[in-house]
């Protein structure tokens, strides 16, 4: 059968006010769309459903049994849509999130701070993770969604980048280059370095930029935790490359960080499974890292100096 909520909801507005007039001022219809939904009704489902009299609206057997199942059934669905609509402006809950290591030390703690604030009724499971691994929980729904470096070749996600970082130049204050006005890439040529490993999400990017720039280098360490650059460098043991994310140096370190220029930039990125939507508390969450990130990216004053 063809026949519309509309044309049903209709015939309950006639069936409970006696009469089509009425019944179109209660729904915001004229009397003919009234009338004539109810004579479409009729025809669709093969029944007289009214006696019309040129003073009243009666309801027939039929339309009496329709009516008193039909008001339930109504009722019923506008109760299930109220519900559905809640759960849509529903901001509790618990959300897990995935995120790399230099987001999660120097980004998630502000949005963590920022969810707290704003949605104290949603309680947010960080997971730290090499970037492989939050690419994994997030392709096996593991976590809600996951903040990775970028830019990605794999379609599998959707992807929103929402900030880019230039790469910077790590070295000990002795070093030479500490010393130069302007640091190039190319000054890095045959120097010993000490870079992360595959598992982060930035090495590929450096080895694709030093390749790009035809920069040879001699990598002395590849360490795992981005922390564990500060002590390599300091002890002399070579020269490193990290993200502005991963600023401020820590703090008695004979440390310095100098732009490297042309700069080169890596991605910051959420995902999320293709195609399938967050709840509303997790996209409460990817609101408030997309909002920290844009205060990076607009106000970089918010970095440290370098």
């Amino acid at each position: 059968m063809n026949y519309t909520l509309r044309q049903l909801r209709t015939f309950v507005a006639v069936a409970r006010q006696g009469s089509f007039s009425q019944a179109g001022q209660l729904i915001g219809l004229s009397q003919s769309a009234v009338s004539h939904s109810v004579k479409e009704l009729e025809a669709e489902i093969g029944v007289r459903l009214l006696d019309r009299t040129t003073r009243e609206v009666l309801l027939t057997g039929a339309g009496q049994q329709l009516a008193t199942r039909l008001t339930r059934l109504l009722e019923e669905l506008n109760t299930t849509l109220l519900d559905v609509r809640s759960y849509g402006e529903q901001r509790s809950g618990t959300v897990r999130v995935a995120a790399s290591q230099t987001p999660s030390a120097h980004l998630m703690p502000q949005c963590l701070a920022s969810t707290q604030q704003h949605y104290p009724d949603i309680r947010v499971i960080l997971h730290d993770r090499v970037q492989q691994a939050v690419l994994q929980s997030v392709r096996n729904a593991e976590v809600d969604f996951g903040i990775v470096i970028g830019p990605l070749g794999d379609a599998e996600f959707d992807a929103e980048e929402i900030l880019q970082e230039p790469f910077l130049l790590l070295c000990h204050q002795n070093d030479a280059l500490a010393q130069t006005e302007t640091v190039t890439w190319a000054m890095l040529t045959d120097r010993n370095m000490v870079l992360q490993d595959y598992a982060s999400g930035s090495r590929m990017l450096v080895d694709a930029i030093l390749q790009q720039l035809a920069i040879g280098v001699n990598v002395v360490q590849e360490i795992g935790h981005p922390a564990t650059l500060y002590p390599m460098v300091e002890a002399g043991i070579g020269i490193s490359i990290l993200p502005a994310l991963a600023l401020p140096l820590p703090s008695g370190r004979k440390l310095v960080v100098r732009r490297l220029y042309p700069e080169m930039n890596r991605s910051l990125m959420l995902i999320k499974r293709k195609n399938r939507s967050l709840t509303p508390a997790a996209e409460a969450v990817w609101q408030e890292v997309r909002q920290q990130a844009a205060l990076l990216t607009h106000n970089r004053s918010l970095y440290p100096a370098f």
